[in-house]
């Protein structure tokens, strides 16, 4: 494919539904199914390549992830094609999870929980959380015990244990099991006792052997986002302890310039290179500080968030190009994420400029749309800041389509005070699941 058929139209003025809707197709073009189901190829491109390692069943890059983003978009058009995708794939996630091994919330099985639920409240069909339960079940069984408490991956991060733990609350909470929410707590528990929780040295890919990582998907950020949960869910003081240790340590590292803040990459050898998206930069970490003002009060922690968010704004993105905000446009590390960030603090807040700046992202994501072949909309990116030669258009929640149709879905509900809706948010999401502030709601 030719750089200009790559190119994107500077003049589409599609809404983000019909935006989403037509990554939708991008996403149905790669359909594949067999005697279980329905899977998704990661990138029906003709060269079909994709941006990461295939996990086909993945709530990262895979079904899982796909399962969530046709649900929504069935619930903001109404139209039973989409539940039939999801029912396709759900069935297909129903039959087939025991063949894989990895317990994780974004790659594995914690993820194929969530997607199980969610299709089996809105579906109505009991067999799928069913094998939800199961799933739960597994991952509960499997947690190791000793004299720290239960432990499944030793990393305490959202890659890791941390999504794992918030997967079983939400299972906890959704299937009606209290079993799942004490092993998620004496895991959490382990976790409080860590030093600054939430970083692992040399842990990383392409980072030095003594990086310390900040941010949320691999960084200090999401593990104190998880104590912070967890404290608002028991009221135990050392989950509040460890969560402000993990917050102070985020503050500590990051630049602060009148009401804007950007966070490092890592330290101590990235002070300089400020990711402004959701796995290692300020969508992400503004998530942690938001989640302590809900659950602990103190409004310095949702100025926090504010300031990371002004810190983007102050940035010049999406019109202009930094270090941290390349050519990305997905929800790991792209303006997808950062479009939830500021759908969600309006939901939050009702602070008008974060609705306007949600829209000013939607608009330039939109025009970056490309459909050469009437296949669907799909955004041709550098997934990885550090090759920017492979450009791909990746189907999955994550890295892709489903994942940037989801954002768009998002912020369309974000105009419907009038009819409005649930979105399905992850568990490391912790904004309104209707996205409208109170106000718009009485």
């Amino acid at each position: 494919m030719s750089l200009d058929e790559m190119r994107a139209s500077s003049a589409r003025a599609d809404t983000p539904l019909t935006a989403a809707i037509l990554a939708g197709r991008w996403v149905r073009s790669a359909a594949v199914d067999d005697e279980h189901g329905r899977r998704w190829l990661a990138n029906p491109d003709a060269r079909g390549e994709s941006a990461v390692t295939p996990q086909p069943w993945s709530l990262y890059s895979g079904a899982a992830g796909i399962v969530l983003f046709f649900l929504e978009l069935a619930a903001a058009t109404g139209h039973e094609a989409y539940l039939e995708e999801a029912r396709a794939g759900a069935r297909r996630l129903a039959a087939t999870w025991r063949e894989q091994d990895d317990l994780t919330l974004y790659n594995g099985l914690t993820g194929v929980m969530i997607a199980l639920m969610e299709a089996g409240w809105a579906l109505g069909e009991g067999e799928f959380e069913s094998e939800a339960a199961a799933i739960a079940d597994l991952i509960v069984r499997r947690g190791e015990r000793g004299g720290e408490g239960v432990t499944w991956s030793r990393d305490p991060a959202q890659r890791g244990e941390g999504g794992i733990i918030l997967g079983l609350l939400r299972a906890a909470t959704h299937l009606g099991v209290p079993a799942y929410e004490e092993a998620a707590v004496e895991a959490g528990l382990r976790v409080a006792r860590l030093p600054v929780p939430g970083h692992r040295f040399g842990d990383c890919a392409d980072l030095p052997v003594d990086a310390v990582t900040p941010g949320f998907l691999a960084g200090t950020s999401g593990t104190a986002y998880l104590l912070a949960r967890l404290y608002g869910l028991t009221g135990e003081k050392r989950f509040l302890h460890g969560a402000r240790s993990g917050a102070a340590f985020v503050r500590e590292v990051s630049v602060v310039t009148g009401n804007c803040a950007v966070v490092p990459h890592h330290v101590p050898h990235a002070r300089s290179l400020h990711y402004l998206g959701f796995c290692s930069g300020s969508a992400g970490v503004a998530r942690m500080f938001y989640e302590l003002y809900r659950v602990a009060g103190d409004p310095g922690d949702l100025q926090w968030a504010e300031r990371l968010a002004f810190g983007i704004v102050r940035s010049g993105v999406p019109a202009r190009r930094t270090e941290g905000y390349w050519n990305v446009a997905c929800q790991c590390c792209g303006t997808a994420g950062m479009i939830e960030l500021f759908v969600g603090l309006w939901a939050a807040t009702g602070e008008q400029s974060h609705l306007h700046y949600a829209r000013t992202l939607a608009a330039d994501l939109i025009g970056r749309a490309t459909d050469p072949d009437g296949r669907g909309y799909r955004w041709y990116q550098a997934y990885r800041r550090l090759r920017p030669g492979e450009v791909t258009a990746d189907t999955g929640y994550m890295v892709g389509a489903a994942g940037i149709g989801a954002a768009l879905l998002h912020l369309d509900a974000a105009a419907r005070a009038d009819d409005p809706r649930r979105v399905i948010l992850l568990p490391d999401n912790p904004f309104p699941a209707i996205p409208l502030p109170a106000s718009a709601l009485r």
